[in-house]
C-alpha cells in the first residue's frame, strides 16, 4: 500500500511539473507546495488513526519545526501525546493549541481532558470555567461530572452525568462512571440500577458487570444478577462477590462463593484458589 501511495504521489508531481513547464520556476514551486500539502494531510490522517502514538508524536514534532504556526499539526501532536499516555507533555501541547488564533472551545475541552489525565484537577476546572456555557457537548459534560465528583459536589455531578448521557449514542461508559460515583458515595441501590442500565447499553462492558456485583455485595445480595455473561465472566463475578461477602464479615458465604467460582471457571482459577486456601488455613 505504501508503494502504491508514493508511486501515485510521484506521478501526480510529474504531471503537475509538466503542466507548469512554460510558466517558470514560480509556478513549479507552487505546484510542489500543493503536492507537499496534500502529502502532509494524508500522512497526518494516518498518524492520528493507525500509527503508533509515539511514532505519531515524533512525526508531528518534526513537522512543527518547519510549520510552527499550523494549528492542525499542533493538534496532531497534542492528540498523539494523549494517545501515548504522555500526559505531562500533552498538557503544554494543548496549551499551545489553545493560544493559537484559530483555537476553538473544542480545543479547550481537550486541554481540560489532558489536565485531568495528568492529575491537574484544579487547572482542568479553571479551563472548563473559561469555556462559554453555550458550548454543550458530551465530552465537556463528562469532564464536568468528573470534576464535580472529585469535589464531592454530588448534585452537580448527577446533573452533569445525566446531561452527558443524553448527548451521546454510546452512553455505557459514562453510565459506568456515574454508577461508580454512586458506589463510592455508599448509594448502593442507585449504583446497581445505573450499572444495569450501562450493561443494557453495552453487554460486553465487564467493568460495569463487576461494579454491579460490588454494589450488590455491599447490600448483602450474594446472588449474581441476571445479565449476559460467559463462563469465565461468571467465575470472575463469583470471585468478586465472594470477596465482597468476606469484607462484610460473611466468611462462610464467601467460602461457598469461592468454591462456586473455582468449579465454574473452565480453567484453573488461581486467584480464587489462593483466596479459599487462605481462608481455610486462617
Amino acid at each position: 500500500m505504501r508503494h502504491t501511495f508514493f508511486v501515485t504521489l510521484s506521478l501526480t508531481c510529474t504531471v503537475l511539473l509538466a503542466g507548469c513547464g512554460d510558466q517558470g520556476d514560480e509556478a513549479v514551486e507552487r505546484a510542489l507546495q500543493d503536492v507537499n500539502a496534500l502529502d502532509e494531510t494524508n500522512i497526518s490522517d494516518v498518524m492520528l488513526t493507525s500509527a503508533d502514538p509515539n511514532e505519531a508524536a515524533s512525526y508531528f514534532q518534526r513537522t512543527l519545526k518547519t510549520n510552527p504556526d499550523r494549528i492542525d499539526i499542533q493538534r496532531g501532536l497534542a492528540f498523539s501525546l494523549v494517545r501515548a499516555r504522555r500526559f505531562t507533555e500533552a498538557v503544554p501541547a494543548w496549551q499551545r493549541v489553545t493560544k493559537h488564533k484559530d483555537a476553538t472551545d473544542v480545543d479547550r475541552v481537550d486541554l481540560a481532558d489532558a489536565q485531568i489525565r495528568a492529575g491537574q484537577w484544579k487547572e482542568a476546572e479553571a479551563t472548563l470555567d473559561s469555556i462559554a456555557p453555550t458550548h454543550e457537548t458530551f465530552k465537556r459534560y463528562r469532564l464536568e461530572a468528573m470534576i464535580a465528583d472529585a469535589n464531592k459536589e454530588w448534585n452537580k455531578a448527577d446533573s452533569y452525568y445525566e446531561t452527558a448521557v443524553g448527548l451521546t449514542t454510546r452512553p455505557a461508559g459514562v453510565m459506568n462512571n456515574w454508577g461508580y460515583s454512586k458506589l463510592t458515595r455508599g448509594d448502593y441501590s442507585d449504583a446497581e440500577r445505573i450499572f444495569a442500565d450501562a450493561i443494557r447499553q453495552d453487554s460486553s462492558l465487564f467493568t460495569a458487570k463487576n461494579n454491579m456485583v460490588l454494589a450488590r455485595g455491599a447490600q448483602r445480595k450474594y446472588t449474581l444478577p441476571v445479565i449476559p455473561m460467559d463462563q469465565v465472566e461468571r467465575a470472575q463475578l463469583l470471585h468478586t462477590l465472594a470477596l465482597s461477602a468476606i469484607k462484610q464479615g460473611d466468611t462462610e458465604t464467601g467460602k461457598t462463593l469461592l468454591r462456586d467460582a473455582i468449579d465454574t471457571h473452565p480453567q484453573h482459577f488461581e486467584a480464587a484458589v489462593r483466596s479459599l486456601r487462605a481462608l481455610e488455613q486462617g
